[in-house]
């Protein structure tokens, strides 16, 4: 009884630091972030540059990060793959879109960085758009003689028409937003409010009330979607903290050896994150003792493959291509935590 109470009060003073420190000034202007994506920025218009037909340059730059642009979670990237991938998008830009949109998650990428540093955050960004279109490049060339049966016709209704706003105006709105999660984050409270003020403006001007609401709704729905698993992983990052000994963390994935590399991946593909609760998880295993690069391995390997996300893959594109991918994934960040570590001695 005594052990199940220091697991629970480990948990819970997990959940109130991090209430405390990060929902504010991190948290809610992501979200924000998150919904404004998913409605002011069309999804067909970078789909539309997925198909076997596309210049490969520039099929492959969309793909890789489109994550960032299309804010999609796990959950969210299978069905999108799925649709793309039976109406005849190229196998290549496909996969790379599968890894990138968890992968490359806003709200996971501002997360890590807030949590477990900068050069995580950028390490991870930098390392899910490499991964995205190497795992992209050599899955098309695997199977290049299936791809070049398919029909590029099929394809073409993925077209979207364009948006009503001008594309500076475009920028300038997402580079407000930007500006208030950075600023609000340093609490740099003057030029948070100064953004703050310019926004209203923005939105006085360029956004119809209709708009406005269904940004809201979409922001809330990010909310509602991620932010009660996110508090799930954040207690559970403080039972591990109670409960798992260091040693067996700095034995098994402590140091930078590719054994400690490899089973950080191996570890991540196993698991299942639900978006962003990696990082408060992670975050425990590396107070306990596990190093940078079998940290990086497990964020770039966690999000992208999980036992779920496998099943649903192999029903896709069939068993052959989903062993395909899992193996890329789990060889590339091996690789890429490894390189990490090497860099941070």
């Amino acid at each position: 009884m005594e052990v199940l109470a220091q697991l629970l009060q480990g948990g819970w003073n997990a959940l109130v630091e991090y209430l405390s420190a990060h929902v504010l000034t991190c948290l809610v202007p992501a979200f924000f972030i998150a919904g404004a994506i998913a409605v002011f920025m069309s999804q067909g218009a970078i789909l539309k540059y997925f198909g076997p037909q596309a210049k490969r340059v520039l099929s492959y730059s969309v793909a890789s990060v489109s994550g960032i642009v299309l804010a999609v979670c796990s959950c969210t990237v299978l069905p999108l793959f799925g649709g793309i991938y039976k109406r005849g998008a190229g196998i290549g830009p496909a996969v790379a879109f599968l890894y990138s949109g968890p992968a490359i998650n806003v709200l996971a990428i501002v997360y890590t960085a807030r949590i477990l540093g900068f050069e995580l955050g950028l390490a991870r960004a930098v390392g899910a758009v490499v991964f995205a279109a190497g795992i992209g490049l050599i899955t098309a060339v695997i199977y290049r003689k299936e791809e070049s049966s398919k029909d590029p016709a099929a394809f073409d209704a993925l077209m979207d028409s364009t948006d009503s706003r001008k594309w500076w105006q475009q920028i300038a709105f997402f580079a407000v937003l930007v500006g208030i999660l950075v600023f609000a984050a340093s609490q740099n409270w003057v030029l948070t409010g100064v953004l703050l003020a310019g926004l209203g403006f923005i939105l006085w001007r360029w956004f119809t009330r209709a708009e406005l609401g269904t940004w809201m709704k979409e922001t809330l729905r990010f909310v509602r979607l991620i932010f009660p698993w996110l508090l799930v992983g954040v207690f559970a990052a403080g039972i591990i903290m109670t409960f798992v000994p260091g040693e067996a963390v700095s034995s098994w994935v402590g140091g930078n050896s590719l054994s400690a590399n490899f089973i950080a991946s191996l570890a991540g593909g196993l698991m299942y994150f639900a978006t962003l609760t990696e990082v408060p998880i992670v975050h425990s295993f590396m107070e306990l003792g596990m190093g940078r690069g079998p940290t990086l391995a497990l964020l770039l390997a966690g999000p992208a493959i999980s036992l779920p996300n496998m099943l649903v893959i192999r029903s896709i594109m069939g068993t052959k291509k989903t062993l395909t991918y899992i193996i890329l994934v789990v060889v590339f960040a091996t690789i890429s935590g490894y390189i990490f570590g090497l860099i941070g001695v």
